[in-house]
């Protein structure tokens, strides 16, 4: 027979225990909780950011000026005074130096064959400085042109294009005995290629990979100059001075380094083509998101004024040297990097400070 189970102990049943540390109503889950309307009103992104300066952004006053004076065209009618001056005082200062060797010649024959001898030097160096001016600006017009078909030939794929742009690239440094090697190899690489693309790769890497580390060092000479010359320079139009001449002599540099000539009117003409490219690619329209990606956050405010401004100088320089890059470049950036404003800037000042570090 089965036992009957045991009956439970007798006592009181111990059950849950509830405590109640204050009176307060117990919440409601159907109610809205108040923490999502202050995480709607509470954004991470809206607080202020760290060592965050209320000091005014340095503007670039110096190269707005010498962006103002290179890149603003003369009207029709400044260019027609302008040529109409210049050709009345050749043609005044011509007929007084005939009247004048004329009269030489009826007293002092001697000195006025003299005088001959040498205006028809001056005639003849006016000319070979005018021939000089046009060679420079027809080299240019080549580098364009190249431009224009590299970009004619990757859009199109075509390797006849191509090569046609590569004996271009040959033939413009064909006389320049420190590219000799450059152009051995790109002769014997050349053959290994079988696409547009490809093949001016080939020629950027081999001719122009050396011509842009030169360029580079131009342009962070020019920034270096520009911002040295922004913060020390007290005077008011010194300093405008210093930055067009450095602006005008970086231009000329990026011209002879990639095979061009630029003189005294071409390398004007040189500089307004750089600065209608900025203007064409938008370079000038993003001026201030530079000023404050070079100027912003609170290092320049715990420093001086005129170092601040010279900096940001000195980047509108560096921007102004990227393109004369592009202008004198006889290719687009294809496989090689583009420079960046950050970076020469950066390795400009640091050769201010005597850090110069080798560069890759």
């Amino acid at each position: 027979m089965s036992q009957p189970p045991k009956a439970p102990p007798p006592g009181p049943r111990r059950g849950p225990v509830l405590l109640e540390l204050q009176d307060t109503p117990r919440p409601d889950s159907r109610a809205p909780r108040s923490e999502t309307v202050l995480d709607d009103l509470l954004n991470p992104a809206d607080a202020p950011e760290i060592d965050a300066s209320d000091a005014p952004v340095p503007q670039p006053r110096t190269m707005q000026m010498v962006t103002r004076l290179v890149g603003r065209p003369p009207s029709r009618l400044t260019r027609l005074f302008l040529n109409a001056g210049a050709a009345l005082f050749v043609f005044l200062l011509s007929v007084m130096a005939l009247d004048f060797i004329d009269g030489l010649l009826t007293r002092m024959p001697l000195l006025g064959w003299i005088a001959v001898v040498l205006f028809a030097l001056f005639t003849l160096a006016a000319l070979g400085m005018a021939l000089r001016e046009w060679w420079a600006w027809r080299r240019i017009a080549q580098i364009d042109g190249l431009q224009r078909q590299a970009g004619a030939a990757l859009a199109a794929d075509s390797l006849d294009q191509a090569r046609a742009v590569t004996d271009g690239l040959v033939a413009l440094y064909a006389r320049r005995a420190d590219m000799e090697w450059q152009r051995q190899r790109l002769a014997e690489r050349r053959a290994e290629t079988f696409d547009a693309q490809t093949l001016l790769t080939l020629a950027e890497a081999e001719l122009l990979a050396g011509l842009d580390q030169q360029a580079r060092r131009e342009i962070e000479a020019a920034a270096r100059t520009v911002a040295a010359t922004t913060a020390l320079v007290p005077l008011a139009f010194a300093d405008v001075a210093a930055a067009l001449a450095a602006n005008l002599r970086m231009i000329r540099r990026m011209a002879e380094i990639y095979g061009g000539r630029a003189g005294a009117v071409g390398g004007w003409r040189l500089a307004r083509t750089v600065m209608t490219h900025l203007i064409a690619t938008g370079a000038v329209a993003a001026g201030d998101d530079l000023i404050h990606t070079v100027a912003g956050g609170g290092i320049l405010a715990k420093l001086s004024r005129r170092f601040g401004e010279g900096l940001v100088n000195g980047a509108l320089t560096a921007r102004v040297g990227i393109a004369a890059m592009e202008v004198c470049r006889p290719l687009p950036f294809l496989a090689q990097p583009r420079p960046k404003v950050g970076n020469l800037v950066t390795r400009g000042l640091r050769g201010l400070f005597g850090e110069d570090s080798p560069r890759s």
